[in-house]
């Protein structure tokens, strides 16, 4: 019946291939005898000059104060607002850009962390004949060939393996799969194999063997998604675009356009959120690019406008890298409830995600204990028995808000789009909404357009195809090899620098310390486990940076990693940006603790504490109270009335004794007694981590 079901379901899908096959084909031939020219073709026809360096933000601040009116003001800065900017400077537009947070604070730098074109709704497109899926997918695989070859240094293909347990699902999977590269035409990253069940346990040897019948490995992009979209801000400024973060908007400006009578948005009343000034910035459009935010803007144009954003949250968690192989992710295309779960590999540790629920608009989304679990039950699920998936092994985790939206000019109002949709209000506010992280250019592109014609401006096409950012121009990937041997940074930090910055990676080894050792020469660490060191703060300033938080989890990406690591960076961190921007002592503590407490809440910190507090049994009889805490004071030599991380690196058995939850038994008693007898004598050795978590 199985093996029936399965090759009715082959054929009728082979036979949908055969006329998409035929279609898509002529399309790939034009692409390869056109493609390549269009790409360079739009990349130098840009007659902006660009700026060797990018200006100050205080020097943002003043040309937005200063300008008597820009053509295009944006209002957002994640990927699609950014991306805005920069298609509308790169046209010769009078361009700015205004973020109430930090560039990428919100679900740009939340994401799954993949460039790709969605196998799952090129399935949907096949089995239900969904032209708009299909275009959304062929969309997606353009955008993602051409983000791959203009931020290389960022991104990268990455082989992503769906495992196979029933036979008559590989025919099935196989035939979706191959689409997908077919779909991708001549810009196929690589292309897609079967893999026998010896030689998926040999590239996956985590993986559950039972039962397992193969596999089959397709390819899509990865990259650092928070350093992506600054360096499409960053590029942005370079062209000339006025781009400031922590600046809000308040209110949008109108004006009675005299020829019509009707009310017209020129602009947006505006504040600095670091000095609290408030100016107006005049534009002859403005484009609402706020993400889930969207509503929030188009009601301050237009009360009554109905909602159009759906808001879903995607819910993430970081393990040990141990948990997947270096170069190898895991698709589980249907889980126990129909979602579709990743388990990729990402910075050396191993990413897990993504939920999708219905949620409220937040700035500060919080993952929730319950999503933590589904998704660890799923990772079980497909993890070989062997493995032992703890709770504890749970680095970081994080929500992030997707913004679905319902198209206002859809007969269909009920309907969802996961592709992107732009619209002008009558008063001329040009709204982007939807769409997804891969077709930021795409989006910008057609919201440019639209404002054009919306606002008559005197532009061009759009010249981002092939238009390279930030730190592309001169990166390759043996960089770092220089790096190494002109500045005698260790390799890892060369590497790190080099697949962060770019060609730009000079200059941060340029004003990195002198740590004093034989090796590394220069490069001192923030923490001992990651490659991050402290020139990058200083750097981190220049590039926008005004706290504490944009530092440990957009501009290094600790707070995303391991967030006991990044607390225990930040008092460092706080210290160096004290003083590049001339903090008081009371604002570090301010930033201190406003840094601690978004590790708390969005970080995951919060749902492991209250996991503990909840489910843990901890059975002590009253002498061993006693005990304990006379071992406790002894540890706690400081006086402190409680113990620190590296208080806790002294007794690291203790967290494994916690996650079991029970005490007596393990070998803490004996480390204790140990610790009593020589503690006078013992020096604060650094212990890394080796997968303990939240």
């Amino acid at each position: 019946m199985a093996f029936q079901k399965a090759v009715k379901g082959t054929v009728l899908i082979g036979g949908g291939a055969i006329a998409t096959v035929f279609g898509l084909s002529q399309f790939s031939q034009y692409r390869n005898k056109h493609g390549t020219f269009v790409n360079v073709q739009a990349a130098e026809a840009v007659t902006v000059p660009i700026k060797h360096d990018f200006p100050t933000r205080e020097e943002q601040i003043l040309a937005l104060k200063t300008t008597r009116e820009f053509d295009v003001l944006v209002i957002g800065g994640g990927a699609t607002g950014c991306g805005c900017a920069l298609d509308a400077v790169t046209r010769g537009l009078k361009t700015a850009l205004l973020e109430r947070d930090d560039f990428s604070s919100g679900t740009s730098s939340r994401s799954t962390k993949l460039i790709h074109g969605g196998v799952r709704y090129l399935q949907k497109a096949i089995m239900k004949l969904d032209f708009e899926q299909y275009r959304m997918v062929k969309e997606a695989l353009q955008e993602r060939a051409n983000l791959l070859e203009i931020a290389p240094h960022l991104s990268a293909p990455l082989p992503i393996m769906l495992p196979v347990y029933k036979w008559w699902q590989l025919p099935y999977y196989w035939v979706g799969i191959k689409l997908y590269d077919i779909v991708a035409g001549s810009q196929c990253l690589k292309s897609s194999y079967v893999l026998s069940k010896s030689r998926a346990l040999e590239l996956f040897p985590m993986l559950r063997k039972d039962k397992l019948v193969g596999a089959i490995v397709y390819y899509d992009g990865q990259h650092n998604d928070a350093r992506m979209n600054l360096a499409i801000a960053l590029t942005a400024a370079r062209y000339g675009a006025a781009t400031a973060n922590y600046a809000e908007v308040l209110r949008l400006l109108k004006t009675t356009d005299p020829g019509t009578g009707k009310e017209r948005v020129c602009g947006a009343r505006c504040r600095d959120v670091l000095t609290g000034q408030e100016f107006d910035v005049k534009a002859k459009c403005v484009i609402n690019a706020t993400g889930p935010f969207t509503d929030s803007v188009r009601k301050m144009d237009d009360q009554e406008v109905p909602n159009i954003c759906q808001p879903s949250a995607g819910v993430h968690i970081v393990m040990p890298g141990y948990y997947s192989p270096d170069n190898m992710g895991l698709l589980d295309p249907a889980t126990s409830d129909g979602r579709v779960i990743f388990f990729l590999p990402w910075e050396k540790m191993t990413i897990a995600g993504t939920t999708d629920s219905p949620t409220d608009v937040t700035s500060h989304p919080i993952p929730t204990e319950e999503d933590i679990n589904f998704i660890l039950n799923e990772v079980r699920n497909y993890l070989s028995v062997d493995v032992e998936v703890r709770r504890g092994d749970v680095l970081a985790a994080w929500s992030g808000i997707r913004p679905l939206v319902t198209d206002p000019n859809s007969k269909d109002t009920q309907s969802i789009s996961r592709n992107h949709v732009v619209t002008v209000s009558d008063s001329g506010l040009v709204t982007i909404a939807g769409g997804k992280w891969t077709t930021y250019r795409a989006m910008a592109q057609d919201t440019i357009d639209a404002a054009i014609q919306a606002h008559d401006l005197n532009a061009g096409s759009s010249k981002t195809i092939g238009l390279q950012l930030q730190g592309a121009e001169d990166w390759s990937p043996t960089l770092y090899i220089r790096l190494v041997q002109d500045y005698g940074l260790e390799s890892e930090v060369a590497q790190h620098l080099a697949s962060t910055y770019g060609d730009k990676a000079f200059e941060v080894a340029k004003i990195a310390q002198v740590t004093g050792k034989r090796w590394p020469i220069v490069g001192k660490r923030l923490v001992s486990e990651f490659p991050y060191i402290e020139a990058e703060v200083i750097y981190g300033v220049k590039e926008y940076a005004r706290t504490a938080v944009d530092m440990i989890s957009r501009r290094t990406r600790l707070a995303f990693l391991n967030v006991q690591a990044a607390e225990e960076a930040l008092p460092r961190i706080v210290d160096i940006m004290g003083k590049e921007l001339n903090w008081s002592e009371q604002k570090k503590k301010e930033e201190l603790e406003a840094a601690k407490k978004f590790l708390y809440y969005e970080m995951g910190y919060k749902v492991k504490s209250d996991q503990l507090t909840d489910s843990s049994e901890i059975t002590l009889v009253p002498s061993d109270i006693e005990r304990y805490k006379k071992r406790f004071h002894m540890f706690d030599k400081d006086k402190k009335g409680f113990i620190t991380i590296l208080d806790v690196q002294r007794v690291l058995e203790l967290m494994s004794a916690i996650q079991k939850g029970h005490v007596s038994g393990s070998r803490l008693a004996v480390l204790m007694k140990t610790a009593e007898e020589n503690l006078g004598q013992r020096v604060v050795i650094p212990v890394d981590r080796s997968g303990g978590g939240l």
